[in-house]
């Protein structure tokens, strides 16, 4: 029988949202918190409310609709703070306020300016306030790592005598190391008075790569919960990554002796759909969801494997979800064929989702022979996502050469009725985003990431771009699927331009 439960906190909407060039809008954090869901984490932090009416919109549209999960919003130290967030919070089912201050003398000196003595009282009066409003209430103690032990461990009493239920102590930039980390864990519970009664919670940062051995040094040191993020996004280089702290306590169980809730099945389609969104690709050789993670090049593994799978391979590929790559479908397949095999892969689309989508696997399967799972899984999520688009490209014509001018004309529909214009650039590529940009109005758009990404592999692979845009100071993702790669891309930057306009208001820039 395995030990206590580890929580699995998951901050990827609001500590992940954090990292550079990342903004989600309230559709894309719902359908993020949807998933996290059936991942079946303890705990969605799902935003920052009094930070901007964006993130209280979506904290607020969290609470209301996922079911399962404590639904946690964040809060400084402070009245207007904590209203805030429970005004957001409210009709969750279970809310859960998560309010900070910072307790390093660091912290207190440069950015505060606070003394010990002030910032004591401010964090219990946070705690009991937050506790006038619901049951569960966290304290974190930011910068803790490299705060006084002693003082820390005051804090953190008054904390929990004002009411708080979970206690996180942060690595807040990354600057421990494991054998400290676990120590400096095991001296809180040492000290700290009523430390039992509460879950005792980390909060890592990979500052210099270290946050998940940290996360899980403070769990062997008796840490009840580990605060983390999706493919480690967040501030900087990011937090502990969901998924490696996971699987590291699966596959290591023997050692670990404790065991998450997380359906580890669901761990693939999450670490997509949040890449896809949040249009931070995963490096190949990320452990555990990237690419190589379960390939094998070298002829001695390649041997290894084929005889026994557990040679060079300590985890289960299809444990995590990781989809078999086979044809599965092709140009004389059905709707109902269709339909079942998402159903195998994890998606119930409705009868109107579908159509769209049957209607371009047909388009596809002309163009491609042999059609894969994650081909499916692409286009897929990419129809689902575009058919609320104002804009659809209906038609594509360029001209491109080493002794010409590159030119593109667009044609973009929108109900009913089509807009046509042409435009000459740098390539076909840039061609067709001028002429979008005549179209929509969209010249103060500025571009500013473009990644392109074979799905499958062979000639007719399956592409995919991501595009970033900025417009008045915030950032838009878009993506677009083709087997054509010019297509692809203007996709991807129509459906960049698309949010924008939703977010301005009005029919184009």
């Amino acid at each position: 029988m395995m030990g206590d439960k580890v929580y699995i906190f998951d901050t990827t909407l609001r500590d992940g949202e954090q990292s550079p060039g990342v903004s989600l809008n309230t559709g894309e954090k719902l359908e993020i918190a949807r998933q996290l869901a059936k991942l079946n984490v303890d705990v969605i932090e799902a935003g920052f409310p009094i930070a901007s009416p964006g993130d209280f919109e979506a904290v607020q549209a969290i609470a209301r609709e996922v079911q399962g999960p404590v639904i946690c919003a964040l809060a400084r130290a402070n009245f207007k703070d904590i209203d805030r967030a429970f005004e957001a919070l409210k009709e969750a089912e279970r809310p859960l306020i998560h309010t900070f201050i910072a307790t390093s003398d660091i912290h207190l000196m440069y950015k505060l300016q606070k003394s010990r003595e002030e910032v004591l009282k401010l964090a219990a009066a946070a705690v009991e306030h937050a506790k006038g409003y619901t049951q569960d209430v966290e304290f974190s103690a930011e910068d803790a790592s490299r705060s006084d032990i002693n003082y820390l461990c005051e804090v953190v009493e008054a904390a929990i005598e004002a009411g708080a239920t979970v206690i996180n102590i942060p690595d807040t930039v990354g600057y421990a190391v494991p054998n400290e980390f676990g120590e400096f864990i095991a001296t809180i519970r040492q000290k700290v008075k009523h430390i039992d009664q509460v879950i005792l919670s980390v909060h890592c940062h990979n500052d210099l790569g270290l946050a998940v051995a940290n996360s899980l040094a403070a769990v062997r040191a008796g840490a009840n919960q580990v605060e983390c993020a999706v493919n480690g996004l967040g501030e900087r280089a990011g937090n502990a990554s969901l998924e490696e702290i996971v699987m590291a306590l699966y596959t290591k169980r023997g050692f670990y002796d404790r065991a998450t809730g997380i359906k580890c099945n669901e761990i693939y389609r999450t670490s997509r759909l949040v890449s896809s969104l949040t249009g931070m690709q995963v490096q190949a050789n990320k452990a555990v969801v990237g690419k190589n993670a379960f390939l094998h090049e070298s002829g001695i593994h390649q041997d290894g494997v084929l005889k026994e799978r557990i040679t060079y391979e300590i985890m289960n590929p299809e444990l995590i979800g990781l989809p078999k790559t086979n044809i599965v479908l092709g140009k004389h397949s059905g709707r109902h064929a269709l339909r079942e095999r998402l159903a195998e892969l994890g998606y119930s689309l409705t009868d109107e989702e579908l159509d769209k989508a049957f209607t371009r696997f047909k388009d596809l399967a002309d163009r491609k022979k042999e059609i894969t799972d994650i081909d499916l899984e692409a286009l897929v999520k990419h129809e689902i996502r575009i058919s609320g688009d104002l804009y659809q490209l209906f038609y594509l014509h360029f001209s491109s050469g080493t002794s010409m001018v590159p030119t593109a004309t667009v044609g973009l529909k929108r109900n009913g009725q089509k807009h046509e214009e042409a435009a000459c650039g740098d390539g076909p590529v840039d061609a067709a985003y001028k002429a979008i940009d005549k179209i929509l109005g969209a010249h103060h758009v500025v571009l500013t990431d473009y990644n392109l990404n074979a799905i499958s592999g062979g000639k007719d692979a399956l592409g995919e771009v991501m595009v970033r845009v900025k417009y008045e100071g915030r950032y838009f993702i878009g993506r677009g699927v083709s087997t054509d790669v010019i297509e692809a891309s203007v996709k991807a930057y129509l459906n960049a331009v698309n949010k924008v306009i939703q977010e301005v208001g009005g029919d184009a820039l």
